[in-house]
């Protein structure tokens, strides 16, 4: 049995335009859950759902290397992407991944 994957899951309500999925059937709104997963070495994947809900989808971007700064920093920029909404994506690696200016 290998290492486990660093996992880290907070809720977050979207902004306008809520967050791109890949299969989910486009963006989706509101009051939602946000997991980014990376196994040991490998790349770092972000799902979504409606809370409450069972089924996760793909966020758009997903998967992305894990950042230098680790995984929480990814998933910290991933919820203020989704909290400012505009069908947000995963922070893609290099000088844009910033939330400010990405």
């Amino acid at each position: 049995m290998g290492d486990p994957a660093e996992r880290y899951v907070d809720r977050v309500v979207a902004g306008p335009g809520g967050a791109m999925t890949v299969d989910g059937g486009g963006v989706i709104t509101g009051d939602l859950t946000v997991a980014t997963t990376a196994p040991p070495g490998g790349p770092a994947h972000v799902t979504v759902q409606y809370t409450g809900a069972e089924e996760w989808y793909v966020l758009a971007g997903s998967p992305v290397p894990v950042p230098p700064e680790g995984l929480r920093a990814l998933h910290e920029s991933v919820l203020e992407r989704v909290r400012r909404g505009a069908a947000a994506e995963v922070p893609r690696p290099g000088p844009d991944t910033d939330p400010d200016t990405g």
